[in-house]
């Protein structure tokens, strides 16, 4: 499969962007409108297809100096096995915009391999990582590890 890799916001397929993460199990029932803020403010990039079918997106929040955090990275489900992921995870990593950054983080339920291959590894020091979840996003959280 041939794919097409643009951070080019205008090319993004936001409806369809946003019924992938609305169904994820780390963003369930997202509301379109915190999606298309979470694009506004981030790096994002996009997969397409030959046809310019969007089969892809991840995006990239940082200060640009030290820290990014990868998040929303989403395959189409037809499309999962391919490389598709690595290759918009691989197309951050390469980018000059992220070299020399000291830490990029992510969380993950199910691709650890994916990202192992690229370099990422277990947080060195667990103890030393915590999170503060709004109650809203605690709840769906909760419900969907049900």
């Amino acid at each position: 499969m041939s794919i097409t890799l643009s951070d080019d916001k205008g090319l993004l397929d936001v409806a369809r962007i946003h019924g992938w993460l609305a169904n994820s199990y780390w963003s369930p029932g997202i509301a379109r409108s915190l999606v298309e803020k979470a694009i506004a403010g981030s790096h994002c990039i996009g997969a397409y297809d030959e046809a310019g079918v969007q089969i892809g997106f991840a995006r990239m929040i940082t200060d640009h100096a030290t820290f990014a955090w990868l998040a929303d990275v989403f395959v189409d489900e037809g499309a999962r096995g391919r490389g598709v992921g690595r290759a918009m995870v691989g197309w951050f990593l390469d980018h000059p915009d992220f070299a020399g950054l000291r830490r990029i983080g992510l969380v993950t339920a199910d691709a650890h391999g994916v990202y192992e291959a690229l370099g990422f590894h277990a947080p060195l020091r667990p103890d030393r990582h915590m999170e503060r979840l709004s109650p809203d996003a605690a709840a769906a959280l909760r419900e969907a590890a049900r």
